[in-house]
């Protein structure tokens, strides 16, 4: 029997290292992963995330100008939240990914604004073999974020081209950039 931690390989005498992400083999449709930790979400993310993209739509940083709208208040940028909830699922669903091939059906189902806690579960739906890369696999995930109290705020579907086991680069080194 395999002594090694899970989520860990061995790498020397009684050294570890953690690893992350599912190989191509790993995902079966119909397996949920619930991602943690939550993340609580601040005025600042949304600030910086909406002048980092030149976004001008003033209900995600005139505070004035959003106390006048239906929300009351600043609402966050959706797409920090997409991107929120797609780092969250990273550790597990695309850790091992060669590529992001895209995001489908991305839907927006409740607002966010800063002081909420998201957290993300991710339901894989569908895997093949890549017709033209014989070490990776495409898999099809579904994502969805959840609020603090339970709100579905944001689902989206996502494909990513996934390395297969054995093929990841540099797996079989152990110096400090191996994985």
């Amino acid at each position: 029997m395999d002594s090694t931690p899970a989520a860990y390989r061995v790498v020397g005498e009684r050294r570890y290292r953690e690893t992350s992400g599912l190989f191509w083999e790993d995902f079966e449709p119909g397996d949920i992963f619930e991602h943690r930790p939550g993340r609580t979400v601040l005025d600042t993310d949304n600030v910086y995330f909406t002048l980092l993209t030149m976004n001008v739509q003033p209900v995600h940083f005139d505070a004035a100008y959003a106390a006048r709208t239906e929300w009351g208040r600043l609402l966050v940028d959706s797409c920090f939240t997409l991107a929120l909830l797609t780092g969250m699922s990273v550790r597990t669903v695309s850790a091992k990914v060669v590529a992001n091939l895209g995001w489908d059906k991305v839907r927006a189902s409740h607002p966010v604004f800063a002081g909420d806690t998201l957290y993300a579960e991710s339901t894989v739906l569908a895997k093949r073999p890549s017709n033209s890369r014989p070490t990776q696999g495409i898999v099809t995930v579904r994502t969805r974020g959840v609020n603090q109290d339970g709100a579905e705020v944001m689902s989206f579907e996502r494909t990513m081209l996934v390395y297969r086991r054995g093929h990841l680069p540099a797996e079989g080194e152990s110096g400090p950039g191996a994985y």
